[in-house]
């Protein structure tokens, strides 16, 4: 799969293509189902699958620390979208250039003389273009005069609810981690390289694996009760704070791991990590003893979480959530600079 940053970095091999536009924020099933819409396509016409995205995602651009928190990184998103089919992902700059241009001109500029696209899928309510002009009309009749074909998106349902990034969100932020896994369709996770930090979980015996996160908002803040995939493919149970790390002060989001009964060095790898239960919001504390008894108090939680699992037989609520009655439709639901990856 290949990566193309920017227009300027087209080339003549990457012209003629079956393309859909969106963000795609958690390639969640919803977005999965436009993949496979492409890959239907792209395999009758003998073409690859061009995926066009935005950095930062056009609400970022507009609404700055209002916008929703992402479920993904550019780096995960990317590596979703090739193991659901994607043969390209074309990354443009959402920057004044790109929001300035027309409709027409984004057309002409981005699909036909960038890409020379051969095949559309976007839905029947896509809005783009700083005049507001463009829409899936325009699309099909620019299609028809420039030789390439438009087909709007299916949107996809789960026991009659519609998947969507803002729905995913939602149950994330309320701790409904199997139905964000149904949703998703696998389980949600956050992923970092292990970076030294001040080290001060091991001056209170609580060692801890660090993972730095985007300064955007995040869509999990709190202590939770988490798995982690080790670098050597074995999983570890633990306990994790997501956020600001109030008591102690931190100049950007982190993640810190505390992984049950491991004596290993993570410092430099990459490591997955799994929440599986909330156990509470972040707490500014009043000194470290009182920092030292809370975290032992969400360690023993959080063991009674694993251990109550394990007693029952039941898988976690993330291994392998089932997946349940589905339906696509015809109806779209699609957007830019609206968002796509809430449809």
């Amino acid at each position: 799969m290949q990566v193309i940053r920017g227009l300027h970095n087209l080339r003549d091999e990457h012209r003629g293509c079956v393309a859909t536009i969106g963000n795609f924020d958690g390639v969640h099933r919803g977005h999965q189902a436009i993949l496979d819409q492409l890959r239907e396509r792209a395999r009758k016409l003998s073409l690859p699958v061009t995926v066009v995205v935005f950095e930062p995602q056009p609400r970022e651009f507009f609404a700055g620390d209002q916008a929703p928190p992402r479920l993904t990184r550019l780096r995960d998103k990317v590596e979703l979208l090739a193991d659901h089919g994607a043969d390209r992902v074309l990354c443009l700059p959402f920057n004044d250039a790109l929001r300035s241009l027309t409709a027409r001109a984004f057309i002409d500029l981005v699909l036909v003389r960038g890409l020379g696209v051969r095949h559309l899928v976007v839905g029947d309510d896509f809005r783009f273009g700083c005049d507001r002009l463009g829409d899936f009309a325009l699309l099909e009749a620019v299609g028809a005069e420039q030789g390439f074909g438009v087909e709007h998106t299916r949107t996809f349902l789960l026991d009659g609810e519609r998947v969507s990034s803002s729905r995913v969100r939602t149950l994330l932020a309320s701790g409904n981690f199997a139905q964000a896994a149904r949703m998703l369709g696998r389980p949600y996770r956050l992923a970092g390289r292990v970076v030294r930090d001040r080290q001060l979980g091991r001056t209170i015996g609580v060692p801890t694996a660090n993972l730095p996160q985007p300064a955007r908002s995040l869509a999990l803040q709190g202590v939770y009760a988490v798995t982690a995939e080790l670098p050597d493919g074995h999983c570890a149970e633990g306990v994790a704070n997501i956020g600001w790390r109030p008591t102690v002060g931190s100049h950007r989001p982190v993640l810190e791991v505390h992984l049950f009964d491991f004596d290993g060095d993570l410092y430099g790898q990459r490591l997955s990590v799994l929440p599986c239960a909330k156990l509470r919001g972040e707490v500014k504390f009043e000194s470290l003893d009182e920092l030292k008894a809370q975290i032992a108090a969400d360690q023993a939680r959080a063991r009674r979480f694993f251990a109550a699992v394990s007693a029952a037989g039941d898988p976690l609520p993330l291994a392998s959530a089932p997946l349940a009655r589905e339906t696509v439709t015809s109806d779209s639901s699609a957007g830019f600079p609206a968002d796509q990856d809430d449809g």
